[in-house]
């Protein structure tokens, strides 16, 4: 299900807008908060709800761990550097799943890929990458085009 927004809890500061993959949270110029504009759209990733400060914003789970009429919610807690989901279920039980966090500041955790060494052919043709097409493959230390292959891009679409 889509993520919605508690409107006495969100601040309009835009976390969740610029984080969005697929661009629905948007902040409504008149009231300044935040707003699925699409709920159909969302790609339930929860990104939004993760990176809301005030835990303004809510998810329902899948039903694999969270069956139909509970609630969920999530708490972030930078300082201890975890964050849980707490579901309440309809007889009121409640269960908490705590993860890690980073606590890194945004742009801090780049990683050097140019610095890793390259993957080997025993890695190329592992089962890792089985289903990479060998006309992309690296082995003459090139990456192979259509027409290297001796391959043309068709016009139109055929079904």
């Amino acid at each position: 299900m889509p993520t919605f927004v508690y409107m006495t809890r969100c601040d309009g500061c835009g976390m969740c807008v610029d984080i969005c993959p697929s661009d629905i949270m948007h902040i409504d110029t008149t009231v300044r908060r935040a707003y699925n504009i699409e709920p159909n759209m969302c790609w339930e990733c929860y990104s939004c709800v993760k990176a809301c400060p005030h835990q303004a914003i809510d998810a329902r789970g899948y039903a694999d761990f969270a069956p139909l009429g509970h609630s969920l919610r999530v708490l972030r807690e930078e300082e201890k550097g975890t964050i849980a989901w707490r579901i309440k279920f309809r007889n009121g039980t409640e269960k908490n799943f705590l993860s890690p966090i980073t606590t890194k500041p945004w742009g801090q955790a780049i990683p050097q890929l140019a610095d890793q060494p390259e993957p080997s052919p025993a890695m190329r043709d592992g089962q890792l990458l089985f289903s990479e097409p060998k006309y992309i493959r690296l082995d003459d230390g090139d990456l192979h085009t259509l027409e290297s292959n001796g391959l043309t891009m068709k016009e139109g679409v055929y079904y």
